[in-house]
């Protein structure tokens, strides 16, 4: 498979402190990659450069070839990258239709038919509810996001970035604070994405990274430690010791 995204060297430093230390990855079309590490590792920074909130002190970023560094953050949101956060951004008085169809709307011609109402944008409205069908959300269109489950407000918050139709998805935690049913229902969903959206994920649960990456990289100290296959996460004895700890007996 072609590489959609990749990391050129990237390095950022606050002051006296380097964030990330020559981040070198890459990742397929159709990938599911994971991005694992400890507290302080540099994940979040590697995310907010790849997206734009942060421009790099050094190094490169690309999405199908051609050259994102230094674009706001909208600019990189055209040429097919979205992202979620750790928290969500939603507008909790809206319902969950009305979320996503802005969304939606942001992303099509719809803003400049002035002549017709946006009501009528039919189609847009039945996008939105696809997508809200898509992350499992159908019956829950009408209620206002702000009561929602917090398990649902972030499947609300996948279907809004999925309203861009995006080549690349950042998820940053997509499990953080969810209860275990929150977990593995989310778990499920990301597992039945179709593979026109490349993911790229940052999760602290082991058991949802090992069900759904292909491949994954171990940031320590703001430098790569390891990347590989899921096995071959597990049986590094480098990545056992900063971050997994050691097999039980008996297991590799």
């Amino acid at each position: 498979m072609s590489t959609l995204l990749a990391t050129e060297r990237l390095t950022r430093r606050f002051g006296g402190v380097i964030a990330l230390n020559g981040v070198s990855l890459d990742v397929a079309a159709g990938e599911r990659h994971a991005v694992i590490g400890p507290n302080g590792a540099g994940k979040t920074t590697l995310f907010n450069v790849i997206s734009g909130e942060l421009l790099p002190s050094s190094g490169h970023v690309r999405l199908g070839g051609r050259p994102i560094t230094g674009l706001a953050p909208h600019k990189i949101a055209t040429q097919g990258l979205a992202r979620t956060f750790q928290r969500n951004n939603l507008l909790a008085n809206l319902t969950a239709l009305e979320n996503v169809r802005l969304a939606a709307q942001a992303h099509t011609t719809a803003t400049r038919r002035w002549l017709t109402p946006t009501a009528r944008l039919r189609d847009i409205r039945d996008a939105a509810v696809a997508l809200l069908g898509r992350v499992g959300l159908e019956e829950r269109a009408g209620l206002p996001a702000r009561v929602l489950s917090y398990g649902e407000q972030r499947q609300l918050e996948l279907a809004i970035a999925l309203a861009g139709r995006p080549r690349v998805l950042l998820l940053d935690e997509p499990t953080s604070g969810m209860s275990p049913a929150e977990t593995v229902a989310m778990t499920s969903l990301l597992s039945r994405l179709g593979r026109e959206q490349t993911l790229v994920i940052i999760e602290h649960d082991m058991d949802v990274v090992f069900a759904i990456a292909d491949r994954i990289t171990v940031l320590h100290l703001g430098e790569v430690l390891a990347q590989g296959t899921p096995d071959r996460i597990k049986g590094d004895p480098r990545v056992q010791d900063a971050y997994l700890g050691a097999p039980p007996p008996g297991r590799a």
